[in-house]
Parts: C-alpha cells; sequence; structure tokens
C-alpha cells in the first residue's frame, strides 16, 4: 500500500539558487525525497547565468518563481487584488511591517519594501492553496505574509546576524509569530531564548544542517607540493577575519616558511583584501579565487594540507562541514556554534577569534606534524558523516514538519 505524501510546503529564499547557499538546495530536494511536494519561491534570482549553473541548479531555477521578476504592471494589480478582498487586513499589515522592528526611516522603507514582496509571494501561494511557508533569510516577509493570507510560517534562523541586533530583527515579534523555528546549533537556540519570553521557547527545535556525504576520504600525509597549500572557503566579508587571517600567514612566512593560501569566495572586501595581502608582501603567497562551483570546490578540499576559518561570529559553516567530511585538517575560530561541530583536540583545533599570533601558532602546529593533521582530519570527518549528515539531517526535519503542522487546519481566511 503506498503511503499517503507528508504533505504541501512553500520555500521562501532570499535569493536562490545561490553558490553560497547551497545547503538550501539540497535540503529542499532531500524532502522532496522524502514525498514533500514543495513550492520554491525567491525574493531574487540566481547568483550567476543559468550556463554556469549545475544541473540540479538549472532544474531547481527553472520551477522556482521569483517575485522581483514580476513586472510592476503585475505586482500593481496583485496588491489592487489584495486591498479588495482584505482591505483592512491588508492596512493593518502594512501599518505593522513600518513599525516593527527599530523606528527609523530607513529601516521602515526596507520593511515597506518587504510588505510589497510579501504581498506578490502570498498572493501565489493563496492561489496554489498551500497553507505554510517556511523559509531561509526572509523571514520578514513571511512575518508579514502571515499577517495577511490564510497561511501559517517557519523559519530557520542560522545566526550570527539574527542575534546581533535582535531588536532591528524583530526577533521577539517572529517567534510570537510562527508556529515554530529551527535553530541550526543549541547555540543558536540559546540565542532565540535569550531574546524573547520563556513562554515561546517551546516553539524552537534544534536541527543541524546536513552535507551529502563525501566518497573516500583523501590519500593522507603532507602533499609532494613544494608549498604547504592552506585553504579558506568563505566570502569576503569584515565577519570572517581574513585579515587577521592574512596576519597570520605573514608572521608564518616571516619565520621561513612556505605557504600558499587560497581564498575562495568573493564579497565586498576583495578590493581592501587584496590591498592589504600586497602590502604583507604576500601577492605570490595569497590566491584569490573567487566563487567556484561545486565540483572545484570539492578539487580544493582534497588538494589543501589545511582548511582555515578565522571568523569572528558563525552559526555552523557549511564550508567548514565540507572540508571535514572531505577529510582536510581543520583550524577555525571557537566562536558561537563552531565548538558543537569540532572539539578541541579531537576533531581539529580552535583558537580564540582576532587572535593572529595564535591562529599561527595554531597552523604552524599543523604544519609540523603530518600524525595530528591525519589524526584530527580522519575524526573530523566521521563526526559530520554521524552527526551533519544531510539525509538523516532533513529526515528529522521532516519529521519537525510533521509532527508541528499535524491537526493544523487551515489559517484563518
Amino acid at each position: 500500500m503506498d503511503r499517503e505524501p507528508p504533505g504541501r510546503l512553500a520555500y521562501l529564499i532570499s535569493r536562490y539558487p545561490t553558490t553560497g547557499h547551497r545547503f538550501i538546495l539540497r535540503e529542499v530536494r532531500g524532502l522532496r525525497a522524502l514525498g514533500w511536494d514543495i513550492q520554491t519561491i525567491a525574493i531574487r534570482g540566481p547568483d550567476r547565468p543559468a550556463g554556469r549553473m549545475t544541473p540540479e541548479e538549472a532544474e531547481e531555477h527553472a520551477r522556482t518563481l521569483y517575485v522581483t521578476e514580476a513586472s510592476w504592471a503585475r505586482v500593481a494589480g496583485i496588491h489592487g487584488a489584495a486591498l479588495l478582498k482584505r482591505p483592512w487586513r491588508y492596512l493593518a499589515t502594512l501599518l505593522y511591517a513600518l513599525r516593527i522592528g527599530r523606528r527609523e526611516p530607513r529601516a521602515a522603507l526596507r520593511r515597506g519594501l518587504y510588505f510589497l514582496e510579501a504581498v506578490v509571494a502570498g498572493s501565489w501561494l493563496e492561489r496554489q492553496g498551500r497553507t505554510h511557508v517556511h523559509t531561509h533569510f526572509s523571514s520578514t516577509v513571511a512575518l508579514l505574509m502571515g499577517r495577511l493570507f490564510p497561511l501559517s510560517w517557519s523559519a530557520t534562523l542560522h545566526g550570527p546576524d539574527e542575534f546581533t541586533d535582535p531588536e532591528g530583527f524583530a526577533l521577539r515579534e517572529k517567534l510570537a509569530a510562527a508556529a515554530f523555528v529551527v535553530a541550526i546549533s543549541h547555540y543558536g537556540r540559546s540565542q532565540v531564548m535569550r531574546f524573547t519570553p520563556p513562554e515561546c521557547w517551546e516553539r524552537v527545535e534544534v536541527c543541524r544542517l546536513g552535507i551529502e556525504a563525501a566518497g573516500r576520504p583523501r590519500p593522507g600525509g603532507h602533499s609532494r607540493a613544494e608549498e604547504f597549500r592552506v585553504l579558506c572557503v568563505a566570502r569576503l566579508a569584515p565577519v570572517k577575519g581574513h585579515q587577521v587571517l592574512l596576519e597570520a600567514v605573514h608572521a608564518l612566512c616571516r619565520q621561513g616558511r612556505r605557504l600558499r593560501l587560497t581564498l575562495a569566495g568573493d564579497g565586498e572586501e576583495r578590493a581592501r583584501l587584496e590591498a592589504r595581502a600586497a602590502a604583507l608582501g604576500l601577492r605570490e603567497q595569497v590566491i584569490f579565487k573567487g566563487w567556484v562551483n561545486q565540483p572545484e570546490l570539492a578539487a580544493l578540499y582534497r588538494e589543501c594540507d589545511l582548511f582555515v576559518l578565522a571568523s569572528f561570529a558563525e552559526g555552523v559553516p557549511v564550508a567548514l562541514m565540507e572540508a571535514m567530511a572531505q577529510g582536510a585538517p581543520c583550524v577555525a575560530t571557537g566562536v558561537m556554534g563552531v565548538p558543537e561541530l569540532i572539539r578541541d583536540g579531537v576533531d581539529g583545533l580552535l583558537v580564540a577569534p582576532a587572535d593572529a599570533a595564535g591562529l599561527a601558532a595554531a597552523m604552524a602546529r599543523m604544519m609540523d606534524s603530518p600524525e595530528l593533521r591525519e589524526r584530527l582530519a580522519a575524526s573530523g570527518r566521521q563526526r559530520v558523516l554521524a552527526e551533519y549528515n544531510l539525509e538523516q539531517n532533513v529526515a528529522q526535519l521532516s519529521g519537525i514538519f510533521q509532527r508541528r503542522l499535524a491537526g493544523r487546519g487551515a489559517p484563518r481566511s
């Protein structure tokens, strides 16, 4: 006898698909494999042209609805219809959008744009008869959709941005309105609890992100390359601590060590980081790769001698999981959710943030001991495969949806 499908969902995403958030694509496709009927809606389109997408990304692109691709005439028509159908609720939601969070003109303008997006996305879902939407990185739009349309919503909160300015993020209001929220770490759950009343804490679930199990681990030992190969995969933003990493590499080079740092990723800090690398005399030692696709990234993980992440703040970095799964030894800052992934001295080495000397010392320790690298890499790989496995954690998320949404009738119309 065929099993009844788990149900119908919508996924609301800020931008989809993207290189930096490939884990969302994995999650959506994993849930579909379990039988969920999922409509993806993204505020903005992909981060690169169709010709540079993988087949999976191209497939997701084709089946996703994009809010910002709607013409202004279509947006106006959707808003007009929503106003006629629910005039008081439409106006009340608009006023709510303008006053939640920080009372600043620029913030109010931004939330006004979120309201425009919420009406478009919510209208599409109402027309499809979908009554629950889950979101990554668009929780304000989901909050407004839930106030105007007959649907419930939930969100995955990644951190650290949500916890840096909980008032501006309207964390308290969102938890009060959401059916539930998912934190990707116990640290993340603690921060939601920190800024919200205890009566709402029951709505916070912990479900780790997961990655696809890698193939066989790469051969062990130091590569036969002339230079020790260090890899960092992260967007080029201040929070990722690349300046500190450059200082650590500079210190190691001054000790006479031969190494090469590859930075995979791009962002607003690139010009400043390139200038800093040049000022430190590291033009030959630092390679700026920009964004790379998944096959290229897998090759970088397998070819590096050490993976390093010097972030000042993190949720639980997917790049760190991927490096560990590929058998790369890792050094990272012990911030926020990272110690839940890496046990210091067991699965990798953890260092204090903003400590270039400490980071350089940990990197030197790894460079000097192939045995240490092998031991930590093997343990790190097993930890990711056991605790951050995509199939296992998507199944857990599916169970959360089924449990939380069971017996829910259609929300008020």
